[in-house]
C-alpha cells in the first residue's frame, strides 16, 4: 500500500529534495514516525525534533529545507500543515477510495422522490415524500430523510442522521453519524403552571462545504429559519439553538452550545464546552476560548475568554465567597473616594 514520494510531489505540487522513490507507507506524527513513513514540520520552534525522527521523509518550510535534506527526503513547500490536510485527502483517495453508487434494496424511497445521477443510499434508509438529492449525494444505513427535504450534489450523509422535513443542506456537505438536523426548537409558554409547546414552524438551511460532527443538533426554526453559512466546521456534540445563524467559514469544537436567536459572525471560532447565550451576537472575527460563558453580545473582532480559573478547591471557595462581595467592596470604595474629593475640595477653600 506504500506510494512513491515522487508520486505524491507530482499530484500534489511542491518542490522534492532526495530520492523519488522513497518508500510511504503511512502518513504519521512526527513523535512516532518510522522510516517508512512520512510527517510534517510546520513552525521553525520544531526544528529540533527533524533530527530525532525516525520519519523516512518530511514536509518542511523553505527554511528547515537544509536541515531536512542533509538527513533525508523531504518536500519543501510553504505552509506543511496545509500540504499535510491535502496529502491526507489523496492519501484516502488512493487506498480507500469510496464504493460504486448502489441503492441498497432494502431502502425505503418514496415514488415522489427526486434522485440525481450517481446517487448512493444504503439499507434501510428511508427517503420521504418529495424529497431531492442531487448528482452524487450518498446516504448511510438507517438515516432518514424527511419529506421535501434537500441535499445538495456529491454530500456525504453518515448512518443514522435524520434531516427533517423541508430542510436544505448544500453541497459537497459531510455529516458524520448520528447528527440530527431540524428537530423542534426549545419553543414553550408558560401557562398557569404548565408549559404550552410553540410549533417550530421554520426549518434548517445550511450552506455548501459544511462539516458536521457525530451526534450534533441542529434545531429548526420558530418561524425564521435556522441558517449554517458556507465552509462552517461544526464538531462533535455540539448543540445549535432554533433561529441561530451561523456565518461563513465559523468553526466550534466539541460540546459548544448555542442558545436560541444567537448571531454567530464569518470566522468566528468557539473552544470547545463553551455556551453562546441567546439572542447575543459575535461579530466577524471573534474568537472564544473554551469552557467560555458568552453573556454579552462581542461588536469586535478579537480573542475573549470568561473563565474561572481552576485552583485548589479551598483555595477555590475562598475566592468564590470574595466574588460575592465584590459589589458591597465597590460601593465602599466609591464612598471613600467621594469623602476624598470632599475633603480636598474643602481643603482648598480658604
Amino acid at each position: 500500500m506504500s506510494k512513491p514520494l515522487g508520486a505524491i510531489v507530482d499530484a500534489l505540487g511542491g518542490r522534492l529534495e532526495g530520492s523519488p522513490d522513497t518508500p510511504v507507507s503511512r502518513l504519521a506524527p512526527i513523535g512516532t514516525a518510522q522510516p517508512d513513513e512520512i510527517a510534517f514540520v510546520a513552525q521553525a520552534r520544531y526544528a529540533g525534533q527533524i533530527q530525532t525522527t525516525l520519519a523516512g521523509s518530511l514536509i518542511v518550510t523553505p527554511a528547515l529545507a537544509e536541515a531536512a535534506s542533509r538527513r533525508g527526503a523531504c518536500i519543501v513547500c510553504e505552509d506543511p500543515y496545509l500540504y499535510f490536510a491535502r496529502l491526507s485527502q489523496w492519501w484516502r483517495a488512493q487506498h480507500d477510495p469510496l464504493p460504486p453508487a448502489r441503492i441498497d434494496p432494502q431502502a425505503s424511497i418514496h415514488p415522489s422522490a427526486q434522485l440525481g445521477s450517481g446517487v448512493d443510499i444504503g439499507p434501510f434508509a428511508v427517503i420521504g415524500e418529495g424529497v431531492r438529492l442531487a448528482d452524487g449525494v450518498r446516504i448511510g444505513a438507517h438515516t432518514v430523510v424527511e419529506a421535501h427535504a434537500c441535499i445538495g450534489e456529491f454530500s456525504q450523509v453518515g448512518p443514522r442522521v435524520v434531516i427533517g422535513r423541508r430542510c436544505v443542506l448544500g453541497a459537497r456537505c459531510i455529516l458524520h453519524p448520528g447528527v440530527v438536523i431540524g428537530a423542534d426548537g426549545f419553543g414553550f409558554a408558560p401557562h398557569a403552571g404548565t408549559w404550552v409547546k410553540i410549533e417550530q414552524l421554520g426549518a434548517v438551511r445550511i450552506g455548501s462545504d459544511v462539516e458536521i460532527g457525530a451526534n450534533t443538533c441542529i434545531d429548526r426554526g420558530a418561524l425564521d429559519d435556522t441558517v449554517i453559512g458556507d465552509g462552517v466546521k461544526l464538531d462533535n456534540l455540539i448543540q445549535i439553538g432554533h433561529n441561530v445563524q451561523v456565518g461563513e467559514h465559523a468553526a466550534m469544537a466539541g460540546c459548544v452550545g448555542v442558545a436560541g436567536s444567537a448571531s454567530i459572525g464569518a470566522h468566528c471560532t468557539v473552544g470547545g464546552g463553551a455556551v453562546v447565550l441567546g439572542h447575543l451576537s459575535l461579530a466577524d472575527g471573534v474568537h472564544i476560548s473554551a469552557a467560555s460563558v458568552v453573556t454579552r453580545s462581542i461588536r469586535q473582532p478579537g480573542h475573549y475568554t470568561g473563565v474561572f480559573p481552576i485552583d485548589d478547591n479551598s483555595d477555590w471557595e475562598k475566592n468564590a465567597a470574595s466574588l460575592k462581595q465584590l459589589n458591597r467592596l465597590r460601593e465602599r470604595l466609591k464612598a471613600v473616594e467621594q469623602a476624598l474629593a470632599a475633603a480636598q475640595t474643602s481643603s482648598k477653600q480658604p
